[in-house]
């Protein structure tokens, strides 16, 4: 008998646990809420990302200013200031190839982004971080070949250091509101 007046209680704290529940999708439509008022994914298209002076670093930029902006470029005016610096390592270390020459037959991009969203009026930094992300290639006998199979494993790299980084800074300003 003690069991069924347990039940209700049970049952009326699962409900009080749940309604207190505020996780919501990252890419829902905004509803008027902070969310909407400047947290999350609305406040990306208000950043402006500064020059960078790498080929990967100039890649995972573009592919930001895409991501952010759906393909509008940057704004006229940013709310938010994005310092960009991405390191790319190759790394020729598996030997596997069965002939004379003893080369590697794979290789190995390492992309390595630091970034500081700063807000522009007052530069304070809102949100900081440092991402990594590999990508692997083929590397074929002819030269030509080695040096586009490289060039794909990097821009390849490049979007998925964007994606994550776009998801990151996201979750970033909806945390800072």
């Amino acid at each position: 008998m003690s069991s069924f007046r347990l039940l209700p209680a049970c049952l009326l704290l699962a409900a009080v646990a749940a309604a207190g529940c505020t996780v919501q999708p990252l890419y829902s439509k905004p509803e008027a809420s902070a969310y909407a008022a400047g947290g999350g994914l609305q406040a990306l298209n208000s950043i402006g990302i500064k020059p960078v002076d790498t080929r990967a670093a100039q890649e995972v930029r573009n592919h930001l200013i895409f991501a952010f902006n759906g393909g509008a470029g940057q704004p006229a005016a940013p709310r938010y200031e994005m310092t960009l610096k991405v390191a790319s390592i190759k790394d020729d270390g598996l030997v596997t190839q069965v002939a004379d020459e003893n080369v590697p037959s794979a290789g190995t991009i390492t992309l390595i982004a630091e970034y500081v969203v700063s807000d522009a009026a007052t530069a304070r930094p809102i949100a900081s971080g440092r991402r990594q992300i590999t990508a692997n290639y083929d590397v074929p006998r002819q030269e030509f070949a080695n040096v586009r199979a490289e060039r794909d494993a990097e821009n390849r790299a490049a979007r998925e250091m964007a994606e994550l980084l776009k998801l990151a800074i996201s979750q970033e300003l909806r945390r800072a509101g």
